[in-house]
């Protein structure tokens, strides 16, 4: 039969419709990295050098932090997405019909709370070495459409991890220039999966794919810090991290000639997350109040397309991702000793293309508004919360997704109009020892 001869081809069709590297090409870079830093839009960066979090901003203002701290906290991140059906449809192999795919709109698909943790402790060696640990989530995604959503043959399910491990050194050159640099050791694990299309527009039910892999790897950081007393500079630069996915990909539930194509297979994936270039000014005003700016720069570009390997060879599909940036501004206000009050705005380009938009990662540019508290309790501990809402741009999906090879091909074709909102609520608690 001509779809068994060609099985081979109809894996690979069906491990890039199901590749993990979408769901990090709409920029689900995890901004909350410190409870702190969201308070003031992240605008602290790499030159406030006030908490331990700087670890991972830039190890190099650690030299800022006097003996031993740590900062262990969190944020609660609560998102939300809405997606439109615009009239998604499907091909019929054979014929030049288009037949609508119906369905509901997914409902939520975020969890109603996304926990993102952290830890950082930094350690003053000398009065010129410092060295440092940060534990924390960089990247990650996860959402899940209910069952008979209008476009689960571009995604249903998305579970994506990653957990950065930051063993880092700061030296004092001199009075005023710091260098500090550390390395990333990153685990990340992902678990997708979308709906298949049948030959027939009339089948009861659809096929099913899964995959799930997993990855080790390993990248640098590096930055310099310099300090004037009353401004601070701070310039970061921390290194992409190549991962290779392997795992597993699984198809099922599909019928008549295609049936052939249910199965196990092993399946490799490489995931290449971007170089993150930060610069960040902080100047007091006033012995009390204190303004700042950090600006980003994403490498995303480096995504021109998936290269997805299984049993039956490798599959090239185009993403064309662009360079991405954000810009933060924000200050800060000692009321007292006790009491310090931030606020801060950012605004965050998403990297994603338009013609490669995808219900698994429902993105747009956005722009965050935030505020904050620190309670210093005594000289020794510290609480600090903040609060951030991010307006998320609506954003037409137009995405066609081809199964299967000829002359049995079936494309369907995802037309949403996606809209969302995130809240997220932060807290930590910093001890100085």
């Amino acid at each position: 039969m001509y779809l068994s001869r060609h099985l081979g081809r109809f894996l690979l069709v069906t491990a890039a419709v199901a590749s993990p590297l979408p769901a990090f090409a709409g920029g689900f870079y995890l901004q909350e990295q410190s409870p702190i830093e969201t308070g003031r839009a992240l605008s602290g960066g790499a030159a406030a050098g006030d908490d331990p979090s700087t670890i991972y901003f830039n190890p190099a203002a650690m030299t800022q932090l006097s003996g031993i701290q740590t900062s262990i906290g969190g944020s609660a991140l609560m998102a939300s997405a809405h997606q439109t059906n615009r009239g998604s449809y499907r091909s019929v192999p054979g014929s030049t019909v288009r037949v609508p795919v119906g369905g509901n709109d997914g409902g939520q698909p975020f969890e109603s709370v996304i926990p993102i943790p952290s830890f950082y402790a930094s350690a003053q060696v000398s009065d010129r070495l410092w060295v440092g640990l940060g534990v924390n989530a960089p990247f990650g995604l996860k959402l899940e459409y209910d069952d008979g959503f209008f476009g689960r043959y571009d995604s249903i399910y998305t579970d994506l991890k990653t957990y950065n491990i930051q063993p880092s050194a700061a030296y004092k050159l001199t009075d005023n220039l710091s260098i500090g640099g550390g390395v990333d050791v990153q685990y990340v694990k992902a678990n997708l999966t979308n709906a298949l299309p049948q030959l027939s527009p009339l089948a009861p039910t659809d096929g099913f794919a899964q995959l799930k892999g997993d990855d080790w790897s390993v990248g640098w950081n590096a930055g310099l810090f310099y300090t004037t007393g009353d401004t601070n500079f701070g310039v970061h630069y921390r290194s992409g991290i190549k991962h290779k996915l392997a795992g597993t990909q699984t198809v099922s539930g599909l019928l008549g000639p295609i049936a052939a194509g249910n199965g196990e297979f092993a399946a490799t994936a490489p995931l290449n997350l971007p170089d993150i270039v930060t610069v960040s000014m902080m100047h007091k005003l006033t012995p009390q109040l204190r303004a700042m700016i950090t600006g980003k720069w994403y490498n995303w570009s480096k995504f021109k397309g998936i290269a997805v390997t299984s049993a039956t060879g490798t599959t090239n599909k185009e993403l064309d991702y662009k360079d991405s940036y954000s810009v933060s501004v924000g200050g800060e206000y000692d009321v007292g000793p006790a009491l310090t009050l931030r606020a801060g705005t950012m605004f965050d380009r998403s990297p994603t293309n338009p013609q490669h938009l995808t219900t698994r990662v429902p993105d747009g540019d956005r722009v965050w508004l935030t505020g904050g508290a620190t309670w210093n309790v005594s000289q020794s501990l510290a609480l600090n919360v903040s609060y951030a809402h991010t307006f998320v741009e609506k954003a037409n999906i137009i995405r066609p997704d081809g199964y299967y090879p000829a002359p049995a091909t079936v494309t369907a074709t995802t037309l949403a109009q996606t809209s969302g909102n995130a809240d997220q609520v932060a807290a930590s608690v910093t001890l100085r020892f």
